[in-house]
C-alpha cells in the first residue's frame, strides 16, 4: 500500500488509533463516512494479543478494510508472534506505538519512552517485517523530555527505514513522560510541523505521514504539500462529518458525499445485529455523539443518545427517535 502511494504520487488519509475510542463499532461507523481512509485500532498490547480474548480484542468486520492493527510491545519476540495474530485476522497493516505517553504504557517500557532507544524499535520492527507480508509501520512522536527533535527523529526514522519499516507516521508534537498527562501530552508541548517536513524532505522515498492537531481541510490540503498522509485524530471522532469530506479531497473521489441520515440507517441495522448477539446499543452510539455537529437539532440529537441510548434495554430506535430532531441538509442549506 504504501509504496504504491509513493509510486503514483497518491496520499493517504487515516484515522488515528486513540485509546478507549476507535474500538470495533466506532471504525465500522467511520467507514459509513469514508470508503478510503485508513483506520486504526485501538494500540493492543502484544501480550494481550498472544494470551488475551482475540476475538473480543481483534476481531472486525470486513466492512472495516482498510483497517491496521496497533500493537504496544517492546520485545521483538512478542511482537513478531502478535503480529502473525493481527496478520492471521487480515489486518492491512500493522503498526507499532512508539508515540503513547500514558504511565500505563511506560511501566511496559513501551509507547513514547522508545524514542530513547532506536535501536530497540529497529529490531521490534526487523522482528515483525520477517513474519508477515502486510506493510509494517511506525507511529512516533519527534521526541521526548529533553531530547533534541532533530536528533531524535533523525536516529528513529534511520534505524526503522533500514529494519524494513514500510511508513513512519510522526505526531508533531513531543511527549514528556514526566510531569504532563497523556491529555496534558496531546495540548501542551507545541506542534512543530516544519519539523516533519524536513524528516520528509530527508526521506524523500520514504512514506512520512503527519499526525497532531489537525483539525480543518484547508490544513489538511497545506500538510499533503509536504508530507505523503495526514492522520486525523480527535476532530475525527468529536466531528465526525469531516471525513465525510476526506474521500472527494484526498482521495479525489467524484461520489456524492455520504448522507448522514443513510448512515443512521446503516447503524440501526448495525446495532441491531450487537444487540441481538448481547451488546448494548451505547457501545455503538457512544461513538456517533458528533455526527450531526453544527446542525440544527444537534443538541437535541446528543440529549437523547446520551439520555436513552444508556438504558437497559434499550433498542435502535433510539437513533432514529435522536436523528428526527435534526433538521436534514436541503432544509438548513434552503432556510
Amino acid at each position: 500500500m504504501y509504496e504504491t502511494t509513493l509510486k503514483s504520487g497518491k496520499k493517504i488519509l487515516s484515522v488515528a488509533p486513540m485509546m478507549d475510542w476507535t474500538d470495533r463499532h466506532c471504525r465500522f461507523f467511520h467507514r459509513q463516512l469514508t470508503r478510503h481512509a485508513l483506520l486504526y485500532t485501538e494500540m493492543v498490547v502484544a501480550d494481550a494479543a498472544i494470551h488475551g480474548d482475540r476475538e473480543r480484542l481483534l476481531g472486525f468486520s470486513k466492512a472495516e478494510h482498510p483497517v491496521a492493527l496497533q500493537l504496544g510491545g517492546s520485545d521483538p519476540d512478542k511482537l513478531a508472534r502478535a503480529a502473525v495474530i493481527g496478520a492471521g485476522f487480515n489486518y492491512d497493516e500493522i503498526n507499532l506505538n512508539v508515540g503513547c505517553p500514558s504511565d500505563r504504557v511506560q511501566s511496559g517500557t513501551f509507547g513514547a519512552c522508545l524514542m530513547k532507544e532506536p535501536d530497540l524499535v529497529a529490531r521490534c520492527v526487523k522482528a515483525m517485517k520477517a513474519v508477515v507480508d502486510v506493510p509494517v509501520t511506525v507511529k512516533c512522536r519527534i521526541g521526548v523530555d529533553d531530547q533534541d527533535p532533530e536528533e531524535a527523529l533523525n536516529a528513529l526514522a534511520e534505524k526503522v527505514f533500514a529494519s524494513g519499516a514500510d511508513a513512519l507516521w510522526v505526531h508533531a508534537r513531543k511527549a514528556w513522560l514526566q510531569g504532563l498527562s497523556p491529555k496534558e501530552n496531546r495540548d501542551i508541548p507545541p506542534l512543530d510541523y516544519d519539523r516533519v517536513y524536513r524528516l520528509k524532505e530527508r526521506y524523500p522515498d520514504r512514506f512520512i505521514g503527519i499526525n497532531g492537531g489537525i483539525r480543518e481541510e484547508s490544513e489538511i490540503d497545506r500538510h499533503l504539500e509536504y508530507t505523503d498522509g495526514v492522520m486525523l485524530g480527535r476532530v475525527a471522532y468529536q466531528n465526525p462529518d469531516i471525513l465525510t469530506k476526506m474521500d472527494r479531497l484526498v482521495y479525489g473521489s467524484s461520489e456524492p458525499e455520504p448522507d448522514p441520515f443513510a448512515v443512521i440507517n446503516a447503524m440501526v441495522a448495525y446495532a441491531s445485529d450487537h444487540i441481538a448477539r448481547g451488546g448494548r446499543l451505547s457501545h455503538v452510539t457512544r461513538h456517533m455523539i458528533g455526527l450531526f455537529h453544527g446542525r440544527p437539532g444537534a443538541r437535541a440529537y446528543r440529549q437523547t443518545l446520551s439520555g436513552e441510548a444508556t438504558r437497559p434495554g434499550a433498542g435502535p430506535e433510539v437513533l432514529l427517535r435522536a436523528a428526527a430532531q435534526v433538521a436534514p441538509r436541503a432544509d438548513v442549506d434552503a432556510a
